[in-house]
């Protein structure tokens, strides 16, 4: 297995420990965690006039003090880069009604489009903010951990908005579900 390395330095960053027993293959781990139901987001950072996200299911809520999430991002993209250089992250946790949106940050359109779905603002920290989701936040980085392929980015949560009257967008067995598990 060959390990990816950054080009930039993780902060309070962890060793994980090498493994005793080898894994499953990626179609095993790949089916087991389709019957993961979790909720869609789009992790963005900006730094300059450059703007970068990507759909995420892997986030979750990290603790109440102080307010933090987990998000995991792949090791070598631009978004772990600009997320590490910027010390900050912006998230939005997608309604049922923004598919569009999901799809397009998944890879779907070219990343210089992707900022053209949707109605796009900016937090006080300067950090992309997408209206219309069931909730957006914008985090502060306060801590890392390498994973070998991808980095867990706690952001401490320094802004938050959220609508009740929106419902969540669901991604499991593959595809999108609404919250009763129908298409």
């Amino acid at each position: 297995m060959t390990t990816l390395m950054p080009d930039f330095d993780l902060p309070d960053s962890m060793a994980m420990r090498p493994l005793r027993r080898p894994t499953v293959s990626d179609s095993e781990f790949r089916a087991a965690m389709s019957g993961l139901a979790s909720s869609v987001h789009v992790v963005t950072a900006r730094r300059g006039t450059e703007r970068v996200g990507r759909t995420a299911t892997s986030v979750m809520s990290l603790s109440a003090q102080p307010p933090a999430i987990l998000i995991s991002i792949d090791i070598v993209s631009r978004l772990a880069d600009l997320i590490a250089k910027t010390s900050g992250f912006s998230l939005a946790m997608l309604a049922s009604e923004q598919r569009e949106i999901a799809d397009a940050f998944a890879g779907q359109v070219v990343p210089q489009n992707r900022f053209e779905l949707g109605a796009w603002d900016a937090w006080p920290s300067g950090q992309p903010l997408l209206r219309g989701a069931v909730t957006v936040l914008d985090c502060e980085v306060i801590g890392a951990v390498e994973t070998g392929t991808h980095v867990l980015f706690v952001g401490a949560i320094v802004e938050a908005e959220t609508d009740a009257e929106r419902s969540p967008l669901m991604w499991s067995r593959h595809g999108y579900r609404d919250l009763d598990g129908v298409d």
